[in-house]
């Protein structure tokens, strides 16, 4: 499968306006960044596993709807349930 797209985020994000691309393409970029490390993967490239596709939409989200790196009077969460679950598979360990 080819790579997540804007329009792959904004759909997962259920976003119809134009308003915010620039905002959603840059989440999605230190989506993939960080999916990227972690993964020690290209996850724009052909075949890249379904698994690590459906991770990088859940923490574009993540990202998006939580734009500060601290919120007061807010419980604070870990990422998304099942993401790293997601990426376990794929993880590469670095010693």
């Amino acid at each position: 499968m080819p790579a997540v797209t804007l329009d792959q985020a904004k759909a997962h994000l259920n976003i119809t306006l134009d308003q915010d691309n620039g905002l959603i393409d840059d989440k999605l970029a230190a989506a993939k960044a960080w999916v990227g490390a972690y993964t020690a993967s290209d996850v724009d490239a052909d075949g890249t596993p379904a698994p690590v596709r459906e991770a990088t939409l859940q923490l574009c989200a993540h990202l998006y709807q939580n734009r500060e790196a601290s919120l007061i009077g807010v419980t604070a969460t870990e990422l998304p349930f099942g993401f790293l679950d997601l990426l376990a598979p794929y993880r590469a360990f670095a010693f």
